[in-house]
């Protein structure tokens, strides 16, 4: 690993409101995921992420933000593992589902859960799936940056992805022009 020069910080300046930053960030569209896991004391956890991206190809490693009270990223800190659902374009009330914060919301949605899975696969909503372990944490404000080394990857469907950007769902599919 090659060690890299420290840049020297600018001046802070005032952060912007935090109105207009999400207001910024729902201009970027991206691809909607569930993130689940199950809890130590077998319950299953989950909640829509669309801060997911991937870091490195060699480990296969991703990473999901989550906000620092949430119980999913309690129970994946406590079990150190955690499954990526990377949703289709007709999973829009999984979305919602599990952005809600009900607490049925395992019973309203069809799941499979294994050992050897990182948390539940919520395969008829999801494209794809990837089984992860967590390998390191990050603390950024009220969020936490949990990189996972993807260690299980199951297709579920054709890839056509759920998206999230300007306060609306849609979908994208590959060889079509924008309108």
């Amino acid at each position: 690993m090659t060690d890299l020069p420290l840049v020297e910080a600018l001046p802070m300046t005032p952060t912007v409101d935090p109105d207009r930053f999400r207001s910024l960030m729902s201009t970027f569209p991206s691809g909607v995921a569930v993130v689940t896991v199950t809890d130590p004391d077998g319950s299953p956890r989950g909640m829509t992420c669309s801060s997911v991206c991937s870091v490195t190809l060699d480990p296969p490693t991703l990473l999901v933000c989550a906000r620092s009270l949430s119980p999913t990223l309690h129970a994946m800190l406590k079990t150190a593992q955690f499954t990526v659902n990377l949703l289709h374009a007709h999973a829009r009330d999984t979305a919602e589902l599990f952005a809600s914060g009900a607490a049925d919301r395992f019973d309203r949605v069809r799941w499979s859960a294994r050992p050897a899975y990182g948390g539940p696969h919520l395969v008829e909503e999801s494209h794809s799936v990837a089984d992860c372990r967590v390998a390191r944490t990050v603390e950024a404000g009220d969020h936490v940056v949990v990189f996972g080394e993807v260690y299980g990857i199951e297709r579920c469907a054709p890839a056509v992805p759920l998206l999230y950007g300007l306060r609306a769902y849609s979908s994208w599919r590959p060889g079509t022009e924008p309108s």
